[in-house]
C-alpha cells in the first residue's frame, strides 16, 4: 500500500474537489482523481491529472457552472 510523502500514513484513491486561489481568482474543479492520506488528509495528484488541472487554471476550458459565494472578513467588527 502506498504511503503519504508528508506523514507516512496510508493513502486511498478518491475523487475530490480541487481548489485553487491566486489573488482574486478562485478555481474549483470537481470529480478529480487523487490519492488522499487517511491520516493527514493531504491530496496527491498524478502527473497527468496535474497537467490537466494546469489547463483549468490557464482558462483553457469553460466552466460547467458558476456559483455565488459569500465572503466575510474576520477582522471586520460584527
Amino acid at each position: 500500500m502506498k504511503k503519504c510523502v508528508f506523514c507516512g500514513g496510508h493513502v486511498e484513491k478518491k475523487t475530490v474537489t480541487f481548489t485553487y486561489e491566486d489573488d482574486d481568482k478562485y478555481l474549483f474543479v470537481e470529480h478529480v482523481p487523487a490519492e488522499v492520506c487517511i491520516r493527514c488528509g493531504e491530496k496527491m495528484y498524478s502527473t497527468e491529472v496535474t497537467d490537466e488541472l494546469l489547463k483549468f487554471a490557464k482558462d483553457k476550458f469553460k466552466p460547467v457552472k458558476t456559483i455565488k459565494v459569500p465572503v466575510f472578513d474576520f477582522a471586520t467588527p460584527r
